[in-house]
């Protein structure tokens, strides 16, 4: 009997044991994670809001080192350098009025607020002013890649925005700050090339990049004071005291009312640019599986579009060479964006050439069609008849081109053609004499020496397949 009870009752202590070791488990992780994640304790309130507010002001040191970065990165952005741009970025004082902002909606301070808008304000128009000056009386022209970059928000702006605004505020809080880390954020937010880009298109009168690159800017600068007010308020940021309660709840009262206008339509433009970054992933993964397994035509990678337009009439565009695609293709393609999610609304839209080999026979054809009278020849005269058409159609078929649409094509296929030109030329070697196709290109004046000579000579392959050319001579004119 005693055996028994010994046997229940051991299972019972092994099982209640396992249990608490597991619960000494999850607990020593919990503390672990809490040490090493808790930055309360480590928090200086009183030193980071003086912190902040010293770093509001822009006059002295602040303004020139402020017009000295923009320059800098003017420079950088107008020669394509990325490292030039980086220098800027670790000397300019951008990032001050900012976070002032979000500090002092979350601690109800009015006049901080204040002072941070009218110091953000200077900031923008000195920021563009030297930028607008610089590009102005440069001597280096057109956009690049690296300008290009800066004028239109993608969900990956608002993101590093975010984050980068998260980095920065927690280091601000931290006792002793850590300029390394704040340095960091200023490279990976990016504030000061979407401004110097601003005052690039308004000196180059070009309001729509002016007008994306001031939108990326409102969007990083937006988000990282949205991040400073969230910390502020999830570490506890004490609140202004006022002496008159009253003025103290008119204060708070306008402190929210500004966090919900800033916040609400941050969190729907986040959302729209999550959408519109899903819509370009389907329309990318349906023109892959879809559209270049087709055989029967050329699909030009560099010709296709996806715009979304905020999921107002959204479409995908593309461009094909070769053979006419039968409209039981295009049908049969616009039924299977219907399988892709962010594709059941959105419109396509096929661009091809008309120049196909059943067109051209068509014609032929209308033409013999038209000489009823040939019937009426004897055997003799319908021969040389004949014979001489044929002679006719022959040089017809080696010189007709069909101009219009290549030159079409070549505009699609090359952005940095400026201008494209033909005439037939006639060559001689002092026996027979001989008519080539030549093809005159001029490129634009900022395109690379080297990029035009790979142009010219992919350019050249591709009309000699597309109008089955042995010989014809394409040259660049600059």
């Amino acid at each position: 009997m005693k055996e028994d009870q010994q046997e229940n009752i051991e299972p019972t202590s092994k099982s209640e044991k396992l249990s608490e070791d597991l619960k000494g488990t999850f607990g020593s992780l919990k503390s672990f994670l809490s040490d090493l994640l808790d930055i309360r304790s480590d928090t200086d309130r009183d030193s980071t809001i003086e912190a902040v507010k010293k770093d509001i002001t822009f006059k002295g040191h602040n303004a020139w080192i402020l017009i000295f970065s923009i320059f800098v990165a003017s420079i950088g952005l107008n020669v394509s350098s990325t490292a030039v741009i980086i220098g800027a970025m670790l000397i300019s004082p951008l990032m001050g009025p900012i976070v002032g902002i979000g500090l002092s909606v979350a601690i109800n301070d009015v006049d901080t607020l204040r002072r941070s808008l009218i110091n953000l304000g200077v900031m923008v128009g000195l920021s563009v002013f030297t930028a607008f000056l610089y590009f102005w009386v440069s001597p280096l022209t057109g956009s690049n890649a690296e300008l290009e970059a800066r004028t239109y928000p993608t969900i990956l702006d608002v993101l590093v925005a975010i984050f980068g605004g998260l980095a920065l505020i927690v280091a601000k809080t931290k006792k002793g700050t850590i300029a390394s880390v704040i340095f960091g954020v200023a490279i990976a937010t990016a504030l000061m090339p979407p401004l110097c880009t601003v005052g690039y298109g308004l000196a180059e009168g070009n309001l729509s990049d002016a007008g994306g690159a001031l939108y990326l800017f409102s969007i990083n600068a937006t988000f990282i004071a949205l991040s400073t007010f969230v910390v502020a308020k999830l570490l506890g940021f004490p609140l202004v005291k006022y002496a008159n309660s009253k003025r103290r709840k008119r204060i708070a009262q306008v402190a929210s009312i500004i966090a919900i206008i800033v916040m609400i339509p941050s969190v729907y433009l986040f959302y729209n640019m999550l959408q519109e970054s899903y819509f370009k992933q389907d329309a990318k993964k349906f023109v892959e599986e879809e559209l270049m397994v087709y055989n029967e035509s050329f699909l030009q990678k560099n010709a296709t579009l996806a715009v979304y337009n905020s999921g107002n009439d959204p479409k995908i565009e593309v461009s094909f060479m070769g053979k006419e695609i039968p409209n039981s293709v295009i049908g049969l393609w616009r039924e299977k964006m219907k399988r892709y999610g962010y594709l059941k609304n959105a419109s396509l839209i096929i661009l091809q050439n008309e120049n196909t080999e059943s067109f051209d026979q068509l014609q032929y054809m209308r033409e013999f069609k038209r000489r009823d009278s040939i019937s009426l020849m004897n055997k003799d005269e319908r021969i040389v008849y004949l014979e001489s058409e044929l002679s006719k159609l022959s040089k017809y078929e080696q010189t007709q081109i069909p101009f219009a649409d290549i030159s079409k094509e070549a505009k699609i296929n090359y952005e940095g053609l400026e201008s494209f030109s033909y005439a037939d030329k006639l060559v001689s070697n002092f026996n027979t004499i001989d008519t080539i196709p030549e093809f005159d290109l001029r490129w634009k004046k900022d395109l690379p020496k080297a990029e035009k000579l790979k142009n010219e000579l992919k350019l050249k392959e591709w009309l000699a397949y597309k109008l089955k050319l042995d010989t014809l001579i394409v040259k660049s004119l600059n």
